[in-house]
């Protein structure tokens, strides 16, 4: 049988989130196969993974490492990359499929809007469409391409930092790039704490020195002492060790 959909979601002790984001997924008389690609979870992630029907597959940590490995397991013809801490429309896999009726598209991405009523889920519910309008996209927004112009570019790359800004910046040399108005809800778990703004502007940073031309290798040794998946893990980190 054809698999016309691969939704690949990274984890790394994910065990409080996969569950709800696989009963999320399931998308009755669809073609789906979902992949977790697992980083070395030390709790249940891969139990619930596995007894929630997703194929579980062990890579090394690294979200961008995780995220290539899926998609060299997947089979379907559109890969979609999912965050395990997100909620995707019940309507995504029709609104992918209208967008990429457009023989130009060759990926795209979701709205993103951060759950809580705190004032920073608020702020950055407002803030990713206003950095979007500059080109900047990350991959808690559900990016979904193409599997063959993937393959062609070579996907992602095992950087540290920046992975799904590297690959969505090769990715639009190839074609169009649709954003989609349907909203994908994420944790805003991150954001949990009392020092939100002065990491925020530490994240802003690093951004710049990123599209000036730092190394996402050097940016990560200087971000966070200790190994980290990415950007967004080690600020999840600054946060938690506020607490």
């Amino acid at each position: 049988m054809s698999v016309e959909f691969s939704i690949i979601i990274p984890t790394l002790n994910e065990a409080s989130e996969i569950g709800r984001a696989l009963d999320a997924l399931r998308f009755r008389g669809e073609s789906v196969e979902i992949i977790v690609a697992d980083g070395g979870s030390s709790d249940e992630t891969r139990v619930i993974a596995e007894g929630k029907g997703a194929t579980v597959i062990t890579t090394q940590r690294g979200r961008g490492i995780q995220m290539h490995s899926g998609a060299d397991a997947a089979r379907g013809s559109i890969l979609w990359f999912l965050h395990a801490d997100s909620v995707p429309p019940g309507n995504a896999l029709s609104e992918i499929r209208r967008a990429l009726t457009d023989e130009n598209i060759v990926g795209g991405n979701f709205t993103l809007r951060f759950d809580g009523g705190g004032r920073a889920a608020r702020f950055m519910t407002w803030f990713y469409p206003q950095i979007r309008r500059i080109g900047l996209i990350y991959g808690d927004s559900g990016i979904f391409v193409r599997h063959e112009i993937y393959e062609r570019i070579g996907g992602f790359k095992p950087l540290p930092l920046f992975e799904d800004l590297e690959l969505i910046g090769r990715l639009k040399k190839e074609g169009k790039w649709a954003h989609l108005q349907s909203e994908i809800v994420t944790s805003s778990r991150r954001f949990e704490g009392q020092l939100f703004f002065p990491v925020f502007l530490r994240w802003v940073l690093f951004q710049c020195l990123y599209w000036i031309g730092v190394s996402p290798y050097r940016l990560a040794k200087a971000y966070h002492p200790v190994k980290s998946e990415n950007l967004h893990d080690a600020l999840a980190a600054d946060l938690t060790n506020s607490r």
